[in-house]
């Protein structure tokens, strides 16, 4: 059995001797970093906090730029949802229901 920090500082009374087995047990491989993989990212805080200026988060202000934009390019004629939500997502991902949220949130009309 490898040698633990625990095991080398400690003077090696019974319940260190277990534990330092417990810590130098090998993890699970494949199934344990898959698991750790499908857990999400934390956004960052710039993403999640409101802006002083106006209370828009990031992401809130990307969807209405994008939604802006798209509007000058149709000129000036309604943005369907699912074009707004691909454009959305060359930016960041966003659900297609959390982009319908957000649009309400943001007083848009269907």
């Amino acid at each position: 059995m490898p040698r633990t920090v625990l095991q080398d500082t400690c003077a090696g009374s019974r319940s260190t001797r277990i534990f330092a087995q417990r810590v130098a047990r090998p993890r699970p491989e494949a199934a344990y970093w898959l698991a750790m993989s499908d857990l999400p990212e934390p956004k960052p805080i710039e993403d999640v906090l409101p802006d002083v200026r106006d209370g828009l988060t990031r992401e809130e202000r990307i969807v209405l730029h994008v939604l802006h934009e798209t509007q000058k390019e149709r000129g000036g004629r309604n943005v369907p949802t699912a074009m707004l939500w691909g454009r959305v997502c060359e930016h960041f991902y966003l659900s297609p229901e959390a982009l319908s949220e957000m649009l309400a949130r943001l007083g848009a009309r269907k």
